[in-house]
């Protein structure tokens, strides 16, 4: 038999024999290998602190609803399930009391309870975005003086529209026209009772919802300090850097104070959230067991549109004396990552580019490993816009 001479299995290794490294599918030299990937992670997450996420994520479902669709379902319900109530007579329960445990305790210190929760809120968050500064402090605890000065006043006017624009039954004298001396004397005072429990039972829910909005994206302050602590050190040059505007006595300082509170913010939020639920429970009763639709569509309708002037107009004006929440020497909860499309497009085209491909994935030669590596670096390495 005829043998002839064995033809390679790599032309191009010539006469030596040995193939070139370039039309080889896996890398020559791993020894070599450029890792790339400079930038610091965060710290593993505990058993415990997930479970404290969880709890938060929970809170976050109910009391960072939807305000414009809260709104909505106070103003449905005052409005039709009141004309319900009034016309329909309701069973009546342990709340239809009015000297029950929650009516007594809660709701008549109402505002008390809301500024015990409120005020250590906004001065724990305005102290870590303010950097210490006792300027936007002040700022932002004048959102719940205001507050505080607009209950009083509307309140303060349902009692005068009811005093002067009622009357005593069944009596003429003058001496029992006003409700004071009516109600002392035994009889019944008729006049126009704006429910104050429903103002402040709708004021306070929004206002809670408000001011708990500052939570969202607070988490991700961490990674924004790792961050800037990172490109401040390498010299790196990005165009989204929301803390490049902080001196490094501030950025030291946002770093302690921020994992300092964090955990104190994430309790008071779940009280935040409770006193919430407890509002919008006892919201409910009265808009089924105390007074007329009239008298309870117009206290909740003063909370809204308090609400609506100061969270949604007054505070959102540039130079202000008070800030909206979350306002500070850098913005976090607004941050949107994006990618350059380009950028993205090709770097899964060299991935999912065409080609020979074992188990889904392309072989490549090392010339096209290394590229698709400087590829993907440089991808990685553009500013997030």
């Amino acid at each position: 038999m005829a043998t002839g001479k064995r033809r390679p299995l790599h032309p191009s290794t010539g006469g030596s024999g040995i193939p070139s490294s370039a039309n080889l599918n896996f890398r020559p030299n791993a020894n070599t290998e450029d890792r790339g990937g400079t930038r610091p992670t965060s710290t593993p997450s505990s058993v415990g602190l997930v479970l404290v996420t969880m709890l938060i994520h929970l809170c976050k479902k109910w009391l960072l609803f939807d305000t414009r669709l809260r709104v909505a379902f106070y103003c449905g319900a005052l409005f039709l399930v009141s004309i319900v109530a009034d016309f329909i007579p309701m069973p009546r329960t342990y709340f239809s009391r009015t000297d029950t445990f929650f009516n007594q305790l809660f709701v008549k210190w109402a505002w008390g309870w809301l500024l015990s929760v409120i005020i250590p809120w906004v001065t724990l968050t305005a102290y870590t975005l303010g950097c210490g500064r006792r300027v936007i402090l002040a700022k932002h605890l004048g959102r719940a003086i205001f507050a505080t000065v607009a209950w009083f006043m509307w309140t303060t006017t349902f009692r005068m529209i009811e005093n002067h624009f009622g009357r005593c039954l069944n009596t003429r004298d003058p001496q029992l026209q006003s409700r004071f001396t009516c109600l002392q004397a035994g009889r019944f005072w008729s006049g126009l009772d704006i429910s104050g429990h429903a103002f402040i039972l709708v004021y306070s829910s929004l206002i809670l919802a408000e001011e708990g909005s500052t939570l969202i994206g607070w988490e991700g302050i961490s990674d924004l300090i790792m961050r800037e602590e990172h490109n401040r050190n390498t010299m790196a040059e990005a165009t989204s850097r929301p803390l490049r505007t902080l001196s490094t006595s501030d950025l030291a300082f946002l770093k302690k104070t921020h994992q300092a509170l964090t955990p104190y913010l994430r309790a008071l939020f779940v009280a935040m959230t409770l006193q919430q639920l407890l509002w919008d429970l006892m919201l409910s009763t009265t808009i089924l067991y105390f007074h007329s639709m009239v008298e309870k569509l117009l206290g909740g309708l003063a909370a809204i549109l308090t609400w609506y002037i100061t969270y949604h107009w007054w505070y959102k004006l540039p130079k202000m004396s008070l800030s909206a929440p979350s306002e500070g020497l850098f913005k976090y909860n607004d941050l949107k990552p994006t990618r350059d499309p380009a950028a993205s497009r090709a770097r899964r085209g060299t991935l999912n580019g065409s080609g020979p491909r074992f188990m889904g994935m392309p072989l490549r030669t090392s010339q096209e490993y290394t590229e698709f590596q400087s590829s993907t670096r440089q991808s990685e390495a553009e500013p997030v816009n």
